[in-house]
């Protein structure tokens, strides 16, 4: 239903124009002075303006350019019972939608108010669908790169949540690219026109980490010189992300799971709430449910965060991303540098596609760099690498990132290679050194599939 002001100073032809239009399918609101429709005009927040131009204190035509001023698209329709051609062309330049003389008929106007709507709403649908054109073209180009199967799923649930509020966790090994894919979720929703405000809860003592977060008030503490905006605050219409909110100390938690509960904050110092309207991204290379088992976080945070679980997968496991990786980062480069992208060796990638990776694509993406620095030519080869990625060393017996709970197999497994790498490989000698006989350990070494490596 299509909302008009109408603006005149006689009441008796108000009262036939809200009949009138009302019965045409309009949700009308009336006033009687230009101040008196400036006043209501927020609350009403119409799609047409009707008013008379002769009307004392403020004119149709001062209405009209104080009505532009706050919504210039708004078509605004002008009446009068003595019309000329200086005021007519006056209107006109001012940007009124049409100039109708009194008297006129109720077609005329019913047909008139009905066009300017229609106009109001394809402008506004065209000036939405921009937006959203706009908006995926923009995604577009932030989108993180990969063609892995897992990560391309993570990615189509993010794309799926990103307009929604919902709280999400994102969880992966340091450098998989948890804050871009933050920024992504939030440049794909409905905040995107609002802040997106990061801070890394492990990077700050406890202390300081609360006065970011919730603010302070000035004299709240020694050094607390004026008064501070929370970070909380100042993301207000926009999206929080906390990276390594895992690292968060347990009285900040209880201050955390109120601030999303209730939906405000208190500063350091403040005794007054502060009403928040924020989404909260939280980001862990924790096992989160281990460290709620262990009692070092808080199992209802955990459950307020994890509403939405996105896990991005380490390097090691998705090789086949290398390639577009490198061909962003490299391309990137090149931007910021003012030059055309530097390609890589088939003797280089294959090196870049065998390392391990345990820094991920924060790792790949200061390799790249690096290399592109100490390249001469157009093409990146094996010697601009860093030499752990050129002679990578043997791989660990021992995984460095162990289950939380290893079964006694694993931990059995474990040993066994670890005193036959102490061994130098020699079976015998490795026997002797475990206590058992060479044939229970070649037994185990079949067992564990470990065959005759």
């Amino acid at each position: 239903m299509p909302k008009i002001l109408v603006v005149d100073d006689e009441t008796s032809i108000l009262n036939t124009l809200q009949i009138l239009l009302r019965g045409e399918g309009f949700e009308v609101t009336v006033a009687v002075s230009g101040r008196e429709a400036l006043e209501r005009f927020d609350d009403v927040a119409p799609d047409v303006v009707l008013t008379d131009i002769r009307m004392p204190g403020m004119s149709g035509l001062e209405l009209l350019a104080a009505v532009r001023e706050r919504d210039p698209e708004l078509p605004v329709i002008l009446m009068t019972a003595q019309a000329s051609l200086q005021s007519a062309m006056q209107a006109v330049n001012q940007g009124a939608f049409y100039y109708l003389q009194k008297p006129f008929s109720n077609g005329e106007l019913v047909a008139l108010c009905r066009r300017a709507a229609e106009t109001r709403s394809l402008k506004q649908e065209n000036r939405a669908l921009k937006r959203e054109i706009r908006r995926r073209d923009d995604s577009r180009a932030r989108r993180p790169v990969g063609k892995n199967r897992a990560f391309l799923e993570v990615l189509r649930l993010a794309e799926t949540v990103a307009p929604t509020d919902s709280t999400v966790l994102i969880t992966g090994e340091s450098g998989t690219g948890k804050e871009i894919l933050a920024r992504y979720i939030h440049s794909l929703s409905e905040r995107e026109d609002g802040p997106f405000v990061s801070i890394n809860c492990g990077a700050l003592p406890e202390s300081l980490l609360e006065s970011e977060l919730f603010g302070h008030m000035k004299g709240s503490f020694t050094g607390a010189v004026r008064d501070k905006e929370g970070l909380l605050v100042a993301a207000c219409g926009g999206t929080l992300f906390l990276d390594e909110v895992g690292e968060m100390s347990p009285a900040l938690q209880v201050k955390m799971l109120r601030a999303l509960q209730e939906r405000e904050v208190v500063p350091v110092g403040a005794t007054e709430p502060i009403a928040i309207d924020v989404r909260i991204i939280a980001a862990t290379n924790r096992d989160l449910e281990h460290e709620v088992r262990r009692g070092s976080f808080r199992s209802d945070l955990y459950y307020r965060l994890n509403v939405i679980t996105l896990h991005l997968p380490p390097l090691r496991e998705r090789p086949g991303d290398i390639p577009l990786l490198a061909e962003h980062f490299l391309k990137g480069l090149a931007e910021r540098n003012g030059g055309e992208p530097l390609r890589l060796s088939e003797a280089a990638m294959e090196r870049l596609q065998r390392y391990d990776w345990p820094g991920n694509v924060r790792e790949l993406e200061n390799a790249l760099e690096r290399a592109a620095v100490l390249t001469r030519g157009r093409e990146i080869d094996v010697d601009a690498l860093p030499a752990r990625i050129v002679e990578p060393p043997p791989p660990a017996l021992v995984a460095d990132r162990p289950p939380v709970n290893p079964t006694l197999d694993l931990i059995e497994r474990a040993y066994i290679l670890w005193v036959l790498q102490a061994e130098g490989g020699n079976k015998a000698r490795a026997a002797e050194v475990l206590g058992i006989d060479p044939s229970t350990l070649y037994r185990k070494l079949n067992r564990y599939g470990i065959g005759e490596s």
